[in-house]
């Protein structure tokens, strides 16, 4: 954990300034020790991160994702594939993000964090689960990458503290969308901007929903098993009619990747909450939260607004 972290948070309880106990002063990186507020309540930081959060009622199994595919989604040299995905569900270019500060709510192992950090802007990422682990070891080392441990519902930062906030593919696993989107227009500063995205009810999956009645009390190892099981299958998809056959009744992924096929596939059958919405619906949050230049972005259900 960097000093210059300590500065942007504050206690999500009672939202008085935290400081790291026992100490003067903030060693250059700390990896262990506690954060405590006047109101002693108290925050450990672990491996560098700082833990806002007791449990993992709803989330653990992006935990076990995450870190199980730590680096699955991250760019390299020979792909671009997860800036093109920002660009298309946050309407955010480099321009936009560079020099300043912006929050990732809900940022895994750290997949589009690394874009921001790679534009020049400085990023908070935040996750309620244990994948923020990964998120560090991939990305935390960078001056300009934060990681925390943190619950939407109760963020430790205060109220107009960042230029940008995007979330993706994320506010869906919550117990209310609406709610947890509720948290985050009030931190920004003003002229931010906030971009959302979230699943779409435009489109039905076949079966899918029906296999969701089970898939998540399905343990997490035994599930993961059956999503690798199921990667040959994506050739089969590509032959007509039986492809369209397989696609109603075993949805999966059609990444031409393998291992994100297993990934996506996961992530759509291991969640305990999965939401699903439009752009009717979504639009009027925005405008509730007192947003205004809300512009519909092209891959449903992708929003972004700002704060004037």
């Amino acid at each position: 954990m960097k000093p210059s972290f300590l500065e942007l948070l504050i206690c999500p309880k009672c939202s008085s300034e935290l400081r790291l106990s026992g100490a003067a002063e903030l060693p250059t990186d700390l990896h262990e020790g506690e954060l405590k507020c006047h109101n002693a309540h108290t925050f450990p930081i672990i491996g560098g991160v700082p833990r806002f959060v007791s449990s993992e009622l709803y989330v653990e199994n992006f935990g076990f994702e995450w870190n199980m595919h730590a680096r699955t989604q991250l760019d390299d040299a020979t792909s671009d594939e997860s800036e093109k995905a920002f660009r298309a569900k946050t309407g955010f270019t480099p321009d936009d993000l560079r020099g300043k500060l912006v929050l990732d709510v809900g940022c895994g192992m750290g997949r589009f964090s690394d874009v921001v950090s790679r534009w020049g802007g400085t990023v908070v990422g935040i996750d309620l689960s244990q994948a923020v682990e990964a998120a560090q070891r991939n990305i935390g080392s960078r001056e300009n990458v934060n990681i925390a441990q943190a619950d939407i519902f109760e963020l430790p930062f205060r109220d107009g503290t960042f230029d940008f906030i995007f979330s993706t593919g994320v506010l869906h696993h919550t117990p209310s969308t609406k709610a947890a989107f509720d948290c985050l227009p009030k931190l920004l500063r003003k002229n931010g901007t906030i971009a959302i995205w979230v699943y779409s009810s435009y489109s039905q999956l076949g079966f899918s929903n029906f296999y969701r009645l089970f898939t998540p009390r399905i343990p997490k190892r035994i599930l993961h098993a059956l999503c690798h099981a199921a990667v040959p299958l994506y050739f089969f998809y590509k032959i007509p009619l039986l492809g369209l056959f397989l696609r109603w009744v075993l949805p999966m992924s059609n990444h031409p990747k393998a291992e994100w096929r297993v990934v996506d596939t996961f992530d759509w059958y291991s969640p305990k909450y999965q939401w699903k919405h439009s752009y009717e619906e979504v639009f009027p949050w925005f405008e509730e939260n007192g947003l205004t230049s809300i512009r519909v972005l092209k891959v449903p259900v992708a929003l972004k607004g700002t704060k004037h």
